[in-house]
């Protein structure tokens, strides 16, 4: 389970800094495709995020069914 922890939070942290890096660089140049692809990059780390947190819920729903006396 650590290691799924782990991978979610390296692509969250990857995907949310490129997001953050890519938006600056629109900022500085004023490209709209710098802001294409930060706006791509945040709805992914949104959905790593999600996903993480859709898994541990039904994790813990799956684990209580199971142990359920």
């Amino acid at each position: 389970m650590t290691i799924f922890r782990w991978i979610i939070g390296v692509l969250t942290a990857l995907t949310g800094g490129g997001a953050a890096l890519t938006f600056v660089i629109f900022i500085i140049s004023g490209t709209d495709e710098w802001l294409k692809l930060a706006h791509r990059l945040r709805r992914w780390a949104y959905a790593a995020v999600l996903f993480w947190f859709n898994f541990e819920i039904w994790r813990r729903v799956v684990l209580v069914i199971i142990h359920w006396k």
